[in-house]
């Protein structure tokens, strides 16, 4: 036919190489495209693998050392709050140990007793003697809180602070909280103030005294970090070592103080009335100026020997600082002076100087009082520029005058403070505030200074 195309031998394979090459150009870019998959799945998987297993061996890593760190917080848990005796210097005492020191603690050694508890006077067979504080069962609400007053007071080291020996602590149905302190055999300031047992003081002693116990008073406030404030200065918490130096004690209302120059606001004003810093029960604002205020008080009754508020209703002036302001302020120091000070002769510039330093350490405003530190350097120097012992004024009228009625006035006095030191709890709604309780040291509130204590009072039956 004219019209079929014909095809010649020559050129027949020509034709089928070009077909396969068409067919080879179609299938590279699949072919291509198969290889790069394959080598991208092997690369991933390669990668996938090593990842997991170093993912695996992190996790297993971070599994153990939570696992210690878990364990190790499980053990410190477990014996953060025990008290490690030797750590702190102290020695850790035996209940049954305590125990046949004071005879299982019988009334015989009982040597004083308080809101806190009683402290007994403990002798052991190789002859050493302490002081051992037993806590009521209420004293302390947690464990913890005894184990931070041990830590506490085992910082405390100093001539003129009565110190920490031991404690005693036992678990279980027959727990004990126990604090063993040195054993200071003279009695407190108190007994040689009010002269019970014929005890007195010269001038001397008192000031020696004042300048010991301030010392010990500035070493809270000012070397021991954090600092402490005692919160509970007077007579009977200061007690007289061998060589009639002074060393205070009873630390059982302290707090750690404010750091620099902020205050500590309590909730609860504790303390005893007469020796209560009447800003700090009025604000609830706790400073170191707190116990200077204290501190100015009892500045005042080592001149006069008078209770820090007399209980007697018909006189107007029935705190200390009222009553004794305007003779110190006229000079007239003698007006107001111990009758043992009069009669056996004293210096009266020296007792003058310490009660102008006891009236500057209970100003109105906190912050206008002296510091610990200064009281005691202002009667150290001022002791060290008097004459001798013999006062410069002749006071032989006197002498005569209060010889006839002393031994009447020593009496009416003891017995005056015998009541005002019954120690009994008082109870006060503090301006509307929280209640808070308060160790009483006397019963009267006529000072116009601690009006803020009048709101409501109601005995507590405790006892001190």
């Amino acid at each position: 036919m004219a019209n079929k195309q014909e095809i010649s031998p020559a050129s027949a394979p020509s034709q089928l190489q070009n077909q396969k090459s068409n067919v080879s150009s179609s299938n590279a870019p699949l072919f291509g495209g198969i290889i790069i998959a394959i080598i991208i799945l092997f690369v991933g998987g390669w990668l996938c693998f090593c990842f997991r297993r170093k993912l695996c061996a992190t996790f297993r890593l971070y599994g153990k050392q939570k696992g210690y760190a878990e364990k190790s917080q499980i053990l410190s848990y477990a014996h953060a709050g025990n008290l490690n005796a030797k750590k702190l210097k102290l020695k850790h005492f035996g209940l049954e140990e305590l125990k046949k020191a004071t005879n299982n603690f019988s009334e015989a050694c009982l040597v004083g007793s308080g809101a806190f508890g009683n402290v007994y006077c403990g002798t052991f067979d190789t002859g050493g003697t302490v002081a051992i504080k037993k806590p009521h069962y209420e004293s302390y609400t947690t464990t913890e809180e005894f184990r931070n007053e041990v830590r506490l007071l085992s910082k405390v080291k100093h001539d003129n602070l009565v110190g920490l020996v031991g404690f005693c602590e036992v678990k279980g149905p027959k727990a004990a909280k126990i604090l063993v302190y040195e054993y200071v055999p003279n009695g407190s300031l108190l007994d040689y103030i009010i002269g019970r047992g014929g005890k007195s003081l010269t001038w001397r002693q008192r000031v020696n005294i004042a300048i010991g116990a301030a010392k010990g008073i500035a070493y809270l406030h000012e070397e021991v970090n954090p600092s402490i404030i005692h919160r509970d200065i007077k007579p009977s918490n200061i007690l007289i070592g061998d060589g009639f130096e002074a060393k205070v004690s009873d630390f059982g209302l302290v707090r750690s103080g404010p750091v620099g120059d902020q205050s500590h606001v309590s909730s609860q004003v504790k303390g005893t009335p007469g020796y209560l810093d009447p800003a700090y029960c009025s604000s609830f604002h706790l400073t170191p100026f707190t116990d200077v205020y204290s501190f100015g008080v009892i500045l005042l009754q080592l001149i006069t020997a008078r209770p820090a508020v007399e209980s007697s209703r018909s006189n107007s002036n029935s705190h200390i600082i009222d009553w004794a302001r305007n003779s110190i302020e006229k000079g007239s120091i003698e007006d107001i002076l111990d009758a043992n000070l009069l009669m056996e002769g004293c210096n009266m510039e020296m007792m003058l100087k310490m009660g102008e330093i006891g009236l500057r350490c209970v100003v109105k405003v906190p912050k206008e009082r002296p510091t610990m530190t200064q009281v005691w350097q202002e009667l150290e120097v001022a002791l060290n520029s008097v004459d001798n012992v013999l006062p410069k004024h002749p006071l032989s009228e006197n002498c005569t005058r209060l010889n006839n009625a002393s031994n009447q006035s020593i009496t009416r006095r003891i017995h005056q403070w015998d009541h005002d030191y019954s120690q009994s709890i008082v109870s006060v709604d503090g301006i509307g505030l929280e209640r808070f309780d308060v160790d009483m040291d006397s019963l009267s509130f006529q000072s116009a200074s601690l009006r803020c204590l009048e709101t409501s009072i109601s005995m507590d039956d405790r006892g001190f």
